[in-house]
């Protein structure tokens, strides 16, 4: 599925009846979650809930990505010898620190895809803590597979010791510097929440901040947040340019035979090209 990054909704993945409401939901990524919205006696029932899930992955509008637990609680193998099967689009690990998490995780996924025999899955880490924040640009060149990044507030404040209000100046430098690193990388990158459902016009406001900073989506925790993200991350003149250039230039090289090229100075592949498409389509 050629994916966008608009908005990335998360679902508990222990609810059975979120699980099937979320296959009418228009989010460009459904997210069903292991991670906090899930207790500890309940990670085991989450599994077997989004297994089951997965297996009617036809019947969702939106790519379906699966939302670990952090690589520092020691139950990522686990998350991924159930969750890693042909349905799920992505993944979303929480709280990565450095890449050598990432090479972990790398190894369990690969051997994985290799004995299901499936293609290799995108991942996209969460960038939660100070340490995240530094080594935001290493983590987001991971490797062909990191297809976005996402940005994690919450968290992050709690890492530095800084209260949440809605204008907390502790997280201004990180919400920058992310993407910053994410585009420098190549790859697309995902705000993070809005957490008070009732400020539609907070809501508003954040996301036209978020887009100015060059974040491509936002993460959003109610379906009622998905046309207000969609309609402030909407495609802009600069974004529509390069994708028309993008695919006009991407398929003549392919007919010369070569699978990437540089165009404006960036290494174009079929990944940035299918995203290139899915843009255009959406502007139509």
């Amino acid at each position: 599925m050629t994916q966008l990054f608009r908005s990335l909704i998360f679902v508990p993945g222990n609810n059975p009846r979120f699980l099937e409401k979320a296959k009418t939901l228009n989010a460009d990524i459904v997210c069903f979650d292991l991670e906090d919205s899930v207790p500890d006696d309940q990670k085991a029932n989450a599994r077997k809930q989004i297994k089951q899930a997965l297996k009617s992955k036809k019947s969702y509008a939106s790519s379906v990505f699966v939302r670990t637990n952090s690589p520092t609680s020691g139950k990522i193998p686990m998350d991924l010898k159930e969750i890693v099967q042909r349905g799920v689009d992505g993944i979303v690990i929480p709280k990565v620190n450095n890449v050598k998490e990432m090479k972990k995780i790398e190894k369990v996924l690969s051997k994985l895809e290799k004995a299901r025999k499936i293609k290799p899955i995108q991942v996209i880490p969460s960038i939660e803590s100070s340490e995240g924040v530094v080594n935001t640009y290493e983590i987001a060149s991971f490797g062909k597979r990191i297809s976005a990044v996402v940005f994690g507030v919450f968290d992050l404040l709690n890492d530095l010791g800084v209260e949440y209000t809605k204008n907390s100046e502790g997280a201004k430098y990180s919400r920058r510097k992310i993407p910053v690193d994410a585009h420098a990388a190549g790859v697309a990158v995902i705000d993070a929440i809005w957490q008070d459902l009732k400020d539609s016009k907070g809501l508003e406001k954040d996301c036209k901040i978020g887009k100015s900073l060059g974040y491509s989506g936002k993460s959003v925790i109610h379906p009622d947040q998905i046309s207000v993200v969609h309609r402030l991350f909407h495609p802009n003149k600069g974004e529509i340019q390069w994708a028309e250039k993008v695919c006009k230039v991407y398929p003549e090289f392919v007919k010369k035979g070569k699978g990437a090229i540089t165009i404006d100075g960036k290494m174009i592949d079929e990944v940035h090209y299918k995203q290139a498409k899915a843009l255009l389509e959406l502007v139509k």
